[in-house]
């Protein structure tokens, strides 16, 4: 079965470039300015969207994602409400890939199969869920893979040879490489250091590789898409939504353009990656 995911890859590789990734919390600051937002990021070069879970005990976020969590559970966000405002989303766009991305908790709390099935039916495409290793596929992995959506696994600094087979065995759609051990938004990506790990897991795979964590401007988006297939962008974004609120945490007039300017910015230094090679293989 293929996939938006795989289609959006398929359209990238015949023009030449990686894709530009983005991610934000679904319902942050509230469910109607989070679902403009998305909207709105398309427009502005995302060729992907991650999609966050709000979830009260997010163990490998940074302070900025970890805050805008907390923000989306006040104003009242739940699993089932991330799911309608990606079927509300579906309407308007049907060929963006939409990645859910969090814990196993509240997927389980909803239930696995109804899960699924109601994934499916909002539009999501694939999975990232940073707390279930390889050895608990049986949990959620397979039975995604069953229901037609990729799963998308992680890979670190730290992921030798001999553990990347494992990673690997089950993943679809594309392999998200983090650049940094660590948080999210916890320090800046190394371009050469990614470049140099991006070729070790593609010994392994044929599956785009796609780069996340410490990834904060468009020319540090450009550098990371010269060396990978994607380039994954979060708390910059985040940041900016944050930074575009009033006193009280609550949206403006302001927060909707402030996150699709920055994701236009940072969508054009991907771009310009691939224009820079594009012009060299014409020499």
């Amino acid at each position: 079965m293929t996939t938006r995911i795989d289609t959006r890859f398929a359209e990238l590789r015949k023009q030449g470039r990686s894709a530009f990734v983005t991610f934000l919390m679904a319902g942050d600051p509230d469910p109607a300015t989070s679902l403009a937002i998305i909207k709105a990021l398309p427009r502005a070069g995302a060729d992907i969207i991650e999609i966050g879970m709000p979830f009260t005990d997010p163990m490998a976020d940074g302070p900025a994602v970890q805050a805008a969590g907390r923000r989306a559970l006040d104003a009242g966000m739940t699993l089932t409400g991330t799911l309608r405002m990606i079927g509300e989303f579906r309407k308007d766009d049907d060929s963006t890939p939409i990645v859910l991305m969090g814990y196993y908790n509240p997927v389980y709390i909803y239930g696995v199969e109804k899960f699924l099935d109601d994934a499916r039916a909002a539009g999501v495409d694939g999975l990232i869920v940073v707390d279930l290793p390889p050895e608990e596929d049986s949990e959620l992995c397979i039975p995604a893979m069953k229901a037609g959506l990729n799963f998308i696994r992680l890979a670190t600094p730290t992921t030798d040879d001999k553990r990347l087979p494992a990673v690997l065995a089950n993943t679809s759609g594309f392999v998200y490489y983090v650049s940094i051990t660590g948080i999210t938004g916890s320090a800046a990506a190394d371009s050469a250091a990614v470049g140099e790990a991006v070729g070790r897991i593609k010994r392994h795979t044929s599956l785009p590789v796609c780069v996340g964590f410490g990834i904060r401007t468009p020319d540090a988006a450009r550098g990371i898409a010269e060396r990978s297939d994607g380039a994954v962008v979060g708390s910059a974004l985040v940041d900016v939504l944050s930074a575009s609120l009033d006193a009280e945490g609550k949206a403006t007039s302001e927060t909707v353009q402030a996150v699709a300017s920055l994701a236009a910015a940072l969508a054009e230094g991907v771009r310009s990656a691939g224009e820079a090679v594009n012009g060299e293989a014409a020499k």
